[in-house]
């Protein structure tokens, strides 16, 4: 993709676009909002492949009732620190933002909450959702499962998703330290933007329907992402898998109707929020402490980075200079929106 292709957009004017564009394909005013501040957010941060590229698939779900536009998510067991929220197959970012912020009004109480999502979607970016809780002082580890698209480790099938992990470490003095990343050797959104773009993949990142490692993002698509470090990625996909969609009665990655089809069963997969008050363990100011000399210990070497802060950096550049975007995406989001385009 050369530099042509490109153009670049406020965030605020994206953000308006995203909005639009799903009021437009029938979702609530709520859903709209929260789905667009999320994808928003991913794109901001460089990770288009989180942002809304997705989106003329959440559109196209949303019109063919794959995905419930009129959701309402609720509570439907409660049980103190605990509790399960019901996405009502909709999108899935109201229901993560209802199980955040009831998450950190119960860890506040209790010390610590574990929210479930159950019958959801594509939750997108995990540290979206745990800037909330970094913001309040919580450790928050975000868990999502996704339809299969890794086997389990000897096997041939996709059976796992690449379900990502992410994790917050609120500091005194400094950005939270925010980690974010999925058990395959890339996100699948990686290899969708470099399908979209006819670009190749490397080596080692995801094989063909045959089973044979492939640098064709197109043929990846069809066939099964690999696990980061062979069997115990395959094992942290389980163990994700099963806080994701056992603990939530969601459906399974093998289960899941895929995030990237117009056609087909709803996916109703599950995520787990589980948000700690280190107030109640070891103290705020013992841990914030222990949380600095860590990172004294890790910035003692010059090349280390903190987990999160380059993203930072990109999101503050993105609000001075907006967003580079590919043309033809955001061409087709003007369309979609119903807005005209003679200004790209």
């Amino acid at each position: 993709m050369s530099a042509s292709d490109d153009v670049t957009v406020s965030v605020k004017d994206l953000h308006t676009l995203a909005r639009q564009a799903l009021l437009e394909a029938g979702a609530t005013p709520a859903t709209a909002q929260a789905t667009a501040q999320a994808l928003v957010y991913a794109d901001a941060r460089g990770l288009s492949s989180h942002g809304v590229s997705r989106l003329p698939m959440y559109l196209a779900q949303l019109r063919n009732g794959r995905v419930d536009a009129n959701a309402v998510p609720c509570i439907v067991r409660d049980k103190g620190a605990a509790f399960l929220v019901d996405a009502c197959d909709g999108l899935a970012f109201g229901a993560c933002e209802l199980a955040i912020a009831t998450g950190i009004e119960r860890a506040r109480t209790f010390g610590t909450a574990a929210a479930s999502v159950t019958r959801s979607h594509h939750f997108g970016a995990g540290a979206y959702h745990l800037e909330a809780a970094g913001a309040a002082g919580l450790v928050g580890l975000a868990f999502s499962n996704s339809p299969g698209a890794m086997p389990a480790w000897g096997g041939t099938r996709p059976l796992f998703g690449t379900n990502p992990i992410a994790a917050v470490f609120p500091r005194a003095n400094g950005a939270p330290l925010m980690i974010d990343l999925s058990m395959s050797q890339v996100a699948r959104g990686r290899i969708m933007v470099a399908a979209r773009d006819d670009q190749p993949i490397p080596q080692g990142w995801a094989t063909a329907a045959d089973g044979k490692p492939t640098t064709s993002a197109r043929a990846a698509l069809d066939g099964m992402m690999l696990p980061f470090g062979g069997a115990k990625g395959a094992m942290l996909a389980l163990v994700v898998e099963l806080l994701a969609a056992a603990l939530s009665g969601a459906q399974f990655g093998a289960e899941a109707g895929s995030f990237l089809t117009e056609d087909g069963p709803r996916s109703g997969v599950g995520h787990l929020f589980w948000l700690i008050d280190p107030e109640a363990l070891a103290g705020t100011q013992l841990y914030q402490r222990r949380i600095e000399t860590l990172v004294e210990l890790m910035l003692a070497d010059p090349d280390v980075r903190l987990p999160g802060y380059r993203r930072q950096d990109i999101a503050a550049r993105s609000e001075r200079t907006g967003i580079v975007m590919n043309r033809a995406l955001l061409s087709q989001l003007r369309a979609l929106a119903k807005e005209r385009t003679d200004t790209i």
